[in-house]
């Protein structure tokens, strides 16, 4: 019988506090994410941030889970400890390739969504009150295709442009920002798609280091 070394055992424990810390930072980014004024305007990416809540949150148990198999050397929660961290490990993966690969997609998706909405003027008035503010705060007007995807008569102030070389002039000779907001919304998906890719790779090569020590702990432990 072997005595379970004891440096596998606390670097397997500092591991975990480090993992449940990566969990707690990962759930507070994701929290500030949903509740950014930019991404809030933005309902398509609600199912990342929400992806992202979930992740951080089953982090944090599971760095829990493995502290307390590392500390008690239990082979039941260290087991459970494994399955659960190559499961996300494994589930990681899958989005962060997926989120490569309809990265370069998100502009036809967005133009497929907001091209129902169109004219703005139509739609509600929360909606137009929502689209007003984020025109005043990116400079921009419209959606897709400039001022014209609001009527002439009903182009809101938020659109009045205030640097000439940004501006264009209306059939009506008004001058409005002359960029549609669909840029400056795939700028902010995009930043934020990247961030997410970052966290779950880099998450990845840490988790695989867990999956090492829980192992080798297991395997200490079933020869004790």
């Amino acid at each position: 019988m072997t005595e379970v070394n004891k440096c596998i055992k606390y670097s397997m424990l500092i591991f975990n506090v480090l993992f449940w810390m990566c969990g707690s930072i990962i759930l507070g980014v994701a929290i500030w994410l949903r509740v950014s004024k930019e991404v809030e305007k933005i309902e398509e990416f609600y199912p990342a941030v929400n992806l992202l809540i979930t992740v951080g949150s089953i982090i944090m148990v599971l760095g829990f889970l493995g502290c307390c198999g590392a500390i008690k050397e239990s082979k039941c929660m260290l087991v459970l400890f494994f399955i659960g961290l190559l499961l996300i490990l494994a589930f990681q993966i899958t989005a962060g390739i997926l989120g490569v690969v309809y990265k370069s997609k998100i502009a036809s998706v967005l133009n497929e969504t907001y091209y129902e909405l169109i004219p703005l003027n139509k739609q509600e008035e929360e909606f137009k009150k929502e689209i007003e503010d984020f025109q005043e705060e990116k400079q921009c007007c419209g959606l897709l295709h400039g001022y014209r995807d609001w009527t002439e008569a009903s182009i809101p102030p938020s659109c009045n442009c205030k640097d000439k070389q940004a501006c264009v002039t209306t059939e009506n000779g008004k001058s409005v920002w002359a960029q549609p907001c669909i840029n400056a919304i795939n700028d902010i998906l995009k930043a934020n798609l990247i961030l997410i890719i970052g966290i779950a790779f880099g998450l990845a090569v840490i988790e695989v280091f867990g999956l090492a020590f829980s192992m080798i702990l297991y395997c200490q432990i079933k020869n004790k």
